[in-house]
């Protein structure tokens, strides 16, 4: 079994319905989980956010916090993700903004991926990881598969 369809039977179990904000990943992250039958019990939404209008306007990001930190970094992928938490029906949700590739800096480099986890009633939990620089497909498959561990550990944990 696929790691979507176990976090789609996590979510079914537990009876709650799961939301995305993806930047780098395009919405690969809700495909994902979409590929599997019977998605729609358990899945509200995904937001494809790409640029920083789209953080801004779908998810109600601070703009003035995409320019202290970056759309990259740890405070805006947790205003993601608590931005599809507040305008979905979800009681989880995972956001991605990160740099798939080509390129980057020195101080955000090719294949570094900040995620954020948002549950109702939790705080929201937020983390980076640093892939390399693998090439944009394998960063942004990496990316996908981080994040559904991300909520299946989640659903997993929750009471």
């Amino acid at each position: 079994m696929s790691l979507a369809a176990d976090v789609i039977d996590a979510a079914r179990a537990k009876g709650v319905m799961l939301a995305t904000a993806e930047s780098c990943t395009g919405g690969l992250i809700a495909g994902a989980i979409t590929d599997v039958a019977g998605s729609s019990d358990v899945f509200d939404r995904g937001f494809v956010t790409y640029s920083n209008a789209a953080k801004t306007q779908m998810l109600g990001v601070d703009p003035a916090l995409i320019d202290a930190h970056g759309a990259v970094s740890e405070p805006v992928a947790i205003a993601m993700a608590e931005g599809a938490l507040a305008h979905s029906a979800a009681a989880i949700a995972v956001s991605v903004t990160g740099i798939a590739g080509p390129g980057g800096t020195a101080q955000k480099p090719e294949g570094m991926v900040c995620f954020g986890l948002a549950a109702k009633g939790q705080s929201t939990r937020v983390e980076t990881v640093h892939f390399g620089a693998l090439g944009r497909a394998e960063v942004r498959r990496q990316t996908v598969e981080h994040a559904l561990s991300l909520m299946l550990n989640a659903l997993n944990s929750a009471s």
